[in-house]
């Protein structure tokens, strides 16, 4: 009985989670603009949608900042996890602390100081808020995320092997990358998958640091929706939830399978 109950409550939590989703790529094969009623089955809202500038436009701005955004937070988070390891446990733990503490931050309130921070700078130097601002805000909220994804598997690693490529004649450099790095991909890999979502659905961040000539999608798609819920918008969110699964599903894919190599 309680398996029952369990699995009740687990599909009950995933219809309650994926139901929305579902019904959003049902319409967005709807041949009218209806939000209630489905008429006919029709490609015409996937086709405006390619020949839309502006959301295609946002689209790439928003692909290459969140690319960009992951990449550097990747590295910086790595980098600062692995000092952070090897510090002593007072200095670790404040420096834990202040790293919770954009995660646990609203976003708003990271918007706006960003803002403020960009606008001061922007006086000084004559620089005006576009893409750079964008990608810094971007790369300062990622980071953390990366931190908290790979200071585990460090602390999982085994250091007597680090020590023993030492032994063996590996430069520190040489031993980093072909023992440390291998242990702590998954880290890597769950960190930059992280940043690289987080960076390309956000919002608030990117509403109060992108300036007035540079717009990313969720910016797009706000200002869309204030007049009129277009199917173009259904269409593109069912594009971008199906490509972000495909890169789940392949990750876990490759994961899997390094790890029945670990175990033969």
């Amino acid at each position: 009985m309680k398996k029952v109950v369990s699995k009740g409550y687990i599909y009950l939590v995933l219809l309650f989670l994926y139901a929305p989703i579902f019904v959003l790529i049902v319409f967005s094969f709807n041949e009218s603009k209806s939000r209630a009623n489905f008429t006919d089955f029709t490609f015409k809202w996937y086709q405006e949608l390619f020949r839309d500038e502006l959301i295609m436009t946002s689209l790439g701005n928003t692909l290459l900042v969140a690319v960009l955004a992951a990449v550097f937070a990747t590295v910086l988070g790595t980098a600062a996890a692995l000092g952070m390891k090897n510090m002593k446990k007072r200095a670790r733990g404040l420096c834990m602390n202040l790293t919770y503490m954009p995660v646990i931050n609203p976003e708003i309130v990271t918007g706006i100081s960003m803002m403020l921070l960009f606008v001061y700078i922007s006086h000084l130097f004559d620089w005006e808020l576009g893409m750079i601002t964008v990608l810094i805000a971007h790369i300062t909220f990622c980071v953390p995320y990366v931190i908290l994804n790979v200071l585990p598997k460090l602390r999982q690693m085994d250091q007597n092997t680090y020590e023993a490529a030492l032994d063996l004649g590996c430069t520190p450099f040489s031993a980093f990358f072909k023992v440390v790095v291998p242990e702590i991909m998954p880290g890597i890999m769950a960190g930059f998958l992280m940043a690289f979502t987080f960076s390309l659905d956000d919002f608030i961040i990117t509403y109060f640091t992108n300036g007035s000539d540079f717009q990313t999608l969720p910016v797009t798609i706000y200002a869309m929706t204030r007049k009129k819920v277009n199917p173009k918008i259904n269409a593109l969110s069912t594009i971008l939830f199906l490509a972000v699964l495909i890169i789940l599903i392949i990750m876990n894919v490759r994961q899997a399978r390094a790890m029945k190599n670990k175990e033969k």
